[in-house]
């Protein structure tokens, strides 16, 4: 073993310790606590990626309704418990949990079909579902077959999609008229997780007409972009103003439960152009196109720019209000 190697070792066992250490000490402070929801969860800083958008927005509601919530504790008069996908510390969910809290698992994935690759996650996921759920929050029907197909049956499982803040995410007071103009796409992500779509960005990139589309890009991206306007990653004001402008958004991710950014971009008023995978159909329904090769979008496109309007009506999004009112339903049993 080298130097560097014994020291990335210690420093990683004096983080253990110190975790549980924080863990003891956190439990003994809450016997003395009370919330209306404990949430398990570890938000990452913005910008980020669907789930902890949906989170904050959850989050925001509840609180606008004078709800308190904990996270990643749970205290003694504390009886209800959201637990989220397998982001958040096994370790110390297990440490607080007692008989008398109801626990409701939100999953999402299933986690190896969507990255592409399975490093145990959702064995994770399921062990921690069995030994600890009372019941399950998925997003989408596809996301609860994709679960039995894997084996995975998850316990008493209820279907609520995601819902996004209207505050941030709404349509435009009036839409700039096309004439005269290019037809404005937008697609966003967070992630270099190559079944987010980079393949449709980049063959769009080299074959799409740019003389009658303008094509954006807002997030991560490893590759170069020519006639693409890429705008790296943005504040979510600024991705909701972004969708504001566009007309049109493209969802070209693959094997995707429920996109946030989907839902954020019919927030706003945009009709879709989606790859066929994943819980795209359920969300976007008739208010947008499908495809499955990235050869098919300029044909789509097409068809969508001559019913913008017709697919813009189409459009139906859960208000995060009633998304609460079901995830309270389940939350309190």
């Amino acid at each position: 073993m080298t130097a560097r190697g014994a020291v990335f070792r210690v420093r990683r066992g004096l983080g253990a310790v110190a975790r549980e250490l924080g863990t003891e000490v956190d439990l003994l402070r809450s016997r003395n606590g009370s919330a209306d929801l404990a949430l398990f969860h570890q938000f990452a800083p913005p910008p980020t990626g669907g789930g902890h958008q949906f989170l904050r927005a959850l989050l925001g509601e509840l609180e606008r309704r004078g709800l308190a919530v904990e996270l990643n504790r749970i205290s003694h008069g504390t009886n209800v418990c959201l637990f989220n996908s397998f982001n958040f510390d096994f370790r110390r969910l297990r440490r607080f949990a007692r008989s008398d809290v109801r626990f409701v698992h939100r999953v999402d994935g299933p986690i190896a079909t969507y990255r592409g690759f399975d490093d145990g996650t959702d064995e994770r996921i399921a062990e921690v579902n069995r030994s600890l759920a009372d019941s399950t929050i998925v997003q989408s029907r596809y996301s609860l077959e994709a679960h039995r197909t894997l084996g995975i049956e998850l316990t008493d499982p209820r279907l609520v999609v995601n819902a996004v803040d209207p505050s941030i995410f709404h349509p435009p007071g009036e839409r700039e008229p096309l004439a005269g103009r290019r037809l404005r796409v937008i697609t966003t992500s967070w992630s270099d997780n190559p079944n987010k779509g980079s393949d449709v960005v980049s063959w769009l990139d080299a074959h799409l007409d740019h003389a009658r589309y303008e094509l954006t890009f807002v997030g991560r991206t490893d590759g170069t972009l020519r006639d693409v306007r890429a705008l790296g990653a943005l504040s979510t004001e600024a991705v909701a103003a972004e969708l504001r402008r566009s007309d049109v958004y493209l969802a070209p991710s693959r094997n995707d439960p429920c996109s946030n950014a989907l839902l954020e971009a019919l927030a706003c008023g945009l009709p879709a152009v989606f790859r066929a995978s994943g819980g795209h159909p359920e969300l976007v329904g008739e208010a947008g196109l499908p495809f499955d090769e990235p050869e098919e979008v300029p044909t789509a496109l097409d068809r969508l720019a001559a019913e913008l309007d017709e697919r813009r009506a189409a459009i139906r999004v859960q208000a995060l209000a009633d998304v609460v009112d079901r995830y309270l339903e389940v939350l309190r049993g």
